[in-house]
């Protein structure tokens, strides 16, 4: 579990299933797609310029950092969108 975000409260929230990357993840409800997703693999996408991993930078819809990709409709900002059951994303959101 090295460098993922580990949930301390509200551990009681029902569980949201989603799917990252083609691998089948579950969040909870009320999380947002980044904090589902850090939660479960420890980083968002690889960094444009290196071997780094990116996690999102402001997290609060300033800085472009967290833009990934639906399989079925627009680029989101995973750190302002709700998770939602079902939903099928990509890493690939920041190239577009």
């Amino acid at each position: 579990m090295t460098g993922r975000i580990v949930r301390l409260a509200e551990t009681h929230r029902a569980p949201v299933a989603f799917r990252f990357d083609g691998q089948d993840l579950v969040g909870m409800e009320g999380d947002t797609v980044l904090t589902a997703i850090l939660c479960t693999q420890g980083s968002l996408r690889a960094a444009e310029f290196g071997p780094e991993r990116r996690a999102g930078f402001c997290l609060m819809g300033a800085c472009q950092d967290c833009w990934i990709s639906q399989e079925d409709g627009p680029r989101l900002r995973a750190c302002q969108s709700p998770l939602r059951a079902g939903m099928q994303l990509r890493s690939d959101g920041w190239r577009e």
